[in-house]
């Protein structure tokens, strides 16, 4: 194929991808050449005469596989935010060719054994600090992919691979299949109870789909909680929910159970291979928690207190039901509508009242605005380039020198095609290894309802603000090696960038800015400011049970030695039932559709991170608080070093030159609202 884009050098602007010329037919092609060029380029480091040197290893290693990277960055991403069935296949035919390509990279002997004699003399090399954190990173990868296993092993690690990676592509593709695939479509009668901006965005999703003049639900999130949310119909609530937590549950060809099953045997047997029990001992072995137990015991630190307070607020919830006529019990479906009406009549504060006041295009503002204050960075929007979607606007970002620092795509709407929940992605990730800077281009990508305009709840503005904190984190990357750029760092410290930038949107400062009615222009009145945070704390019980319940029940499935004969459903249950789960709440995620799991493993016996960061963010941000500015110039240019340094330095090691001391956990229960009297 002459014209393909990925054998060209990109003139876009800033060398943004050509999305307007790339078609599916160009990424097998590009992908067959890349895999080849980059197995050419391993050929050449592992076929030298030479002996080995940083330079002609590791260096070299950082300089290979350009093309695969371009590559792969372009088609992953817009397989997320924009699929289609020509990806969709795409995705299944390469995804265990990838694997194995870098599984034949991961066991290449010779490769190995160029980096293990540097890795053995390492201190003698005279490496600066990030090119020794570097080499051994490089080297514990290795030997955490199989690399000191007999040969018959190495190939059975790389079969694993492989199938892991076919099994996760038909994960994620059939939840994508189930949210695509199914609507609640209402007539006039069913929108009892729903406010203006829920009735919007319902007609807003009708249109899209072809049926202007009704309304549509959708199990995107930002569709379904507000619905249960309002919605007086509980019948339609419960239909809502019970789709929504079916989600690759249906037997059939979309069904995830078996392929969970699959999954979690393949990782244990993975583990044993490597010489662990358990795959949560595998992976927690690098990581700043370190084993399954400092997990369990951070976990049943907020759980026990939770559970507390959750049945406070159930108390409250049901108090209000049987004041209403409700006899029956409580069910998940009914408490965030009863939640709703908790919250205003305890704090005269309704979410139709506040939402108006959340402006999307407001709440971009504010983010891009507290970035320039924080660290110094300026957001000026580009019309003059290409996108994959009319969705999607772009920012070219600089510094107070005016220097170009990067380029910000924001993808904010849900559609069918494109994955629920909200993440952050790059298409190119920051380095100077070659003496000119290469500049990050990245992407947030949100799921919230479209309207004219766009309202956010509360949770909503949060959400863009941690997905834009995970953006800065790229962005703000002051690294050699690309490696080491940004998000490249310990799963359970990548959530702390983006969870404490949270914190300056419900800054009362960030608030009486930005937070302003969409149609009188007005900002929030104080009074209404001052109930919206007396109630931060409100619902938390619910909240830090759904999550951790979650989090408890993905440590413990990974902790199964040997989970072949596993009933999903029944160790589910009896799972939940064993720690007490409320069966008013259930879980935030349930296993088949856990994305997080088994999409891909990058949270494998690993949601616990969410919590693990916010140990780390609330006690960080209470060091502006103490200082009594959340702008102080001091501490933003200390936290500015956490979000520069990517993996040249020791995660913990980072935090304490930042706060002076090692991080407590008080912060995060007062945050809560689960310490005595909350």
């Amino acid at each position: 194929m002459t014209d393909n884009p990925f054998f060209e050098a990109w003139t876009t602007p800033f060398g943004l991808p050509p999305f307007d010329r790339i078609r599916p037919e160009h990424f097998p092609p590009a992908f067959d050449k890349a895999m080849a060029e980059h197995s050419a380029e391993i050929a050449a480091i592992t076929g030298s005469a030479a002996a080995p040197t940083f330079a002609n290893t590791i260096e070299a290693l950082e300089r290979s596989g350009r093309l695969l990277d371009r590559v792969s960055r372009v088609f992953f991403n817009l397989n997320s935010s924009n699929s289609s069935d020509a990806l969709e296949a795409i995705s299944r035919d390469f995804a265990p060719k990838l694997a194995q390509h870098q599984m034949q990279i991961a066991l290449n002997v010779d490769l190995f054994s160029r980096i293990d004699e540097l890795h053995a003399r390492r201190k003698t090399l005279g490496l600066d600090a990030d090119q020794l954190r570097l080499l051994e990173r490089y080297h514990l990868r290795l030997v955490r992919s199989g690399a000191l296993l007999p040969p018959d092993q190495k190939a059975r690690m790389a079969a694993i691979a492989e199938r892991l990676a076919v099994l996760h592509t038909l994960f994620g593709q059939n939840v994508l299949h189930d949210e695509r695939d199914w609507q609640l479509v209402l007539g006039e009668a069913d929108l009892e109870g729903l406010p203006g901006f829920a009735r919007t965005a319902a007609a807003q999703a009708a249109e899209e789909r072809g049926i202007a003049g009704r309304w549509v639900v959708t199990l995107a999130r930002s569709s379904a909680e507000p619905f249960l949310t309002f919605s007086s119909r509980r019948d339609l609530r419960r239909t809502l929910w019970e789709a929504w937590t079916a989600r690759g549950a249906h037997q059939g060809a979309n069904d995830n159970a078996p392929l969970i099953q699959k999954i979690v045997a393949l990782r244990a047997e993975q583990a044993r291979l490597l010489g662990y029990e358990n795959f949560a001992a595998y992976r927690l072995d690098d990581s700043m928690a370190e084993n399954a137990d400092a997990v369990e015991t951070l976990l049943l630190q907020v759980w026990g207190p939770a559970k507390a307070k959750a049945r406070a607020e159930f108390a409250k919830l049901e108090n209000v039901a049987r004041g209403e006529g409700l006899n029956d019990p409580i069910e998940p479906w009914d408490w965030r509508y009863y939640a709703e009406k908790v919250r205003q009549a305890e704090y005269d504060l309704d979410e139709a009242e506040v939402k108006p006041y959340f402006v999307l295009d407001n709440m971009v503002q504010a983010a891009f605005d507290t970035a320039r204050r924080l660290f110094g960075l300026t957001f000026t929007e580009r019309s003059d380039v290409p996108v994959y979607h009319p969705d999607v606007r772009v920012w070219e970002v600089r510094d107070n020198a005016g220097d170009h620092v990067g380029m910000f795509l924001h993808d904010n709407f849900a559609r069918p095609g494109k994955r629920s929940g909200a993440w952050s992605s790059r298409y190119r990730d920051q380095e100077t290894l070659d003496g000119a800077a290469v500049t990050p281009i990245v992407v947030n990508n949100n799921n919230f309802a479209k309207g004219a305009p766009t309202l956010l709840s509360f949770d909503d503005a949060e959400t863009l603000f941690h997905e834009f904190g995970h953006g800065l984190h790229s962005l703000l990357s002051r690294v050699r090696y690309r490696s080491q750029s940004g998000t490249g760092v310990r799963r359970d410290f990548v959530e702390f960038p983006s969870q404490i930038f949270e914190h300056w949107m419900s800054a009362p400062e960030t608030l009486r800015s930005y937070a302003r009615h969409y149609q009188t222009g007005e900002p929030i009145p104080e009074e209404l400011l001052r109930r919206l945070l007396a109630a931060r704390t409100f619902n938390q019980g619910f909240a830090t049970v759904e999550y951790t319940g979650s989090a408890l029940l993905d440590l413990e499935l990974h902790c199964e030695p040997a989970p072949e004969t596993l009933d999903l459903a029944g160790f589910e249950c009896e799972f939940l039932d064993r720690i007490g789960m409320p069966k008013e709440i259930g879980l935030r995620h349930r296993l088949t559709h856990f994305q997080h799991l088994f999409a891909g493993s990058g949270y494998a016996a690993g949601y616990y991170a969410y919590l693990w960061a916010e140990v780390l963010e609330a006690d960080g941000f209470a060091a502006f608080t103490e200082a009594g500015n959340v702008f102080d110039p001091e501490l933003a240019a200390r936290l500015k070093t956490i979000y520069s340094a990517g993996d040249t330095r020791d995660p913990m090691e980072l935090y304490r030159a930042f706060r002076g001391r090692d991080p407590k956990i008080d912060a995060l229960l007062e945050q809560r609202g689960l310490t005595a009297g909350k």
